[in-house]
């Protein structure tokens, strides 16, 4: 049976997002107070020992990335929050943005004390003009309280954070595309190396996290690495926030421990298919994931076992997929994504997703050849090893899974058939 923890959730829905009282009185802010009685370096000890792993998709150890920056002497450092969540399918930034600003302003001020940043900034995407609402009062009432600013609480420590917000561009969630457009220049990823640790904001070191990475801070600070790694597995530490969606009963964000298997989510706190549906499939980790069948619900949540079954942890996004939908119109939907997030800054990016978009149209109109299964598998090849950015890299996976389960469906197309009666060539089709 699934369990659910709150770690970093331990607020959401008990206190008022824009009330600093509230968040005292839930120990907000011990962190802070224990961390400046604390060196960078056991801080940065604890991080390590906690064995938190990126939670925006890449996975890096924070502990390393955390690591690789303190070891650099030039100065300013900068430390910026990745907010943009722009992968389909994720929003799990947005509950403790909405729901627990504060947290996430201490964590990112213990992370400007730890490398003596004076400067922090919240990259919110455009889209989620509430969170930037939120967090902007959070900080000025942080402020206010001398939680943030000049002197925070009677130290000689300075520490700001500023808002801004993107345009809606998915690229911008790639951490150097972001820093460009915080800088004002075009969101496109840059050339690496030189890495950001060294040549970041204003080719200055910058830390770049994501919103639920550092939410785990404060928990780590005060309770020590080694208790939080403990709710996880060896390789896993900690929690996973999982947004779970799709054709499910309980849709959600739900915060469980490392090693909680896929069907739990799915089934225990998700509560099944709707309507006595069927599961047909689901994707994870967003529409640059893998699709997957039944026959690995049972791989637990972890960057190991996930790994070894093909799979990602990703961002956390779980989309479930019953037999109402066709497995071919869904390929081709995220094939639009691609194309239309695409910033073209490399060819094969650019012009590769919309071949593949044009081959999937194909098939939903009744128009694809066999043929063409052999051009989806060149693409697949080719853009994972010739796209400038992650973007590119990942963009052909869900498309080439679902191929690899229902290639009968697509057989079935060419064919003039649909099993969902979606597609434009069925009967009741678009």
């Amino acid at each position: 049976m699934a369990k659910i923890v709150e770690l970093i959730t331990e607020n959401v829905g008990k206190v008022r997002p824009d009330s600093l009282e509230d968040y005292l009185n839930a120990s907000g802010y011990e962190a802070l107070k224990k961390a400046f009685k604390m060196t960078p370096e056991e801080i940065i000890e604890e991080v390590k020992k906690s064995n938190l792993r990126g939670r925006g998709g890449a996975g890096y150890p924070t502990g390393s990335k955390w690591e690789q920056l303190h070891e650099i002497d030039e100065t300013p450092k900068y430390i910026v929050c990745n907010a943009d969540e722009g992968e389909p399918g994720t929003f799990k930034d947005k509950i403790i943005m909405d729901k627990d600003p504060f947290k996430l302003v201490e964590a990112m001020t213990i992370a400007g004390y730890t490398f003596g940043s004076n400067h922090g900034y919240i990259y919110i995407r455009g889209e989620y003009p509430l969170s930037k609402k939120t967090m902007q009062k959070a900080v000025d009432l942080a402020k206010e309280a001398g939680y943030l600013g000049d002197n925070i609480l009677g130290t000689d420590y300075s520490f700001d954070i500023h808002i801004r917000t993107g345009a809606g561009a998915y690229v911008c969630g790639e951490n150097s595309a972001q820093l460009n457009s915080l800088e004002g220049k075009v969101g496109r990823p840059r050339i690496k190396p030189p890495h950001l640790a060294e040549v970041g904001l204003f080719k200055k070191p910058t830390l770049v996290n994501n919103v639920e990475s550092f939410a785990a801070i404060p928990y780590i600070v005060l309770n020590g690495g080694e208790k939080y790694a403990s709710f996880g597995t060896k390789e896993s530490g900690g929690t996973k926030l999982v947004c779970l969606s799709g054709n499910v009963v309980n849709r959600g964000v739900y915060e469980v421990p490392f090693g909680t298997t896929i069907r739990e989510i799915i089934y225990d706190l998700g509560g099944g298919m709707p309507e006595g549906r069927k599961f047909k499939f689901a994707q994870i980790g967003g529409s640059s994931g893998p699709c997957f069948g039944e026959d690995k619900l049972d791989t637990p949540l972890c960057y190991k076992e996930t790994g070894k079954n093909g799979l990602i942890v990703g961002s956390g996004a779980l989309l479930v997929v019953d037999d109402s939908n066709c497995a071919v119109d869904f390929a081709k939907c995220i094939s639009e994504f691609f194309v239309h997030e695409s910033c073209g800054k490399c060819t094969m990016c650019r012009e590769g997703n919309r071949q593949l978009l044009r081959i999937l149209t194909r098939f939903t109109e009744g128009k694809g050849c066999k043929e063409d299964f052999a051009l989806i598998e060149q693409l697949s090849n080719v853009l994972p090893i010739s796209s400038f950015c992650g973007l590119g890299e990942t963009a052909t996976r869900a498309v080439s899974t679902c191929i690899e389960l229902f290639r009968d469906e697509f057989e079935e197309h060419i064919e003039g058939k649909c099993r969902a009666g979606i597609c434009s060539f069925s009967e009741g089709g678009k």
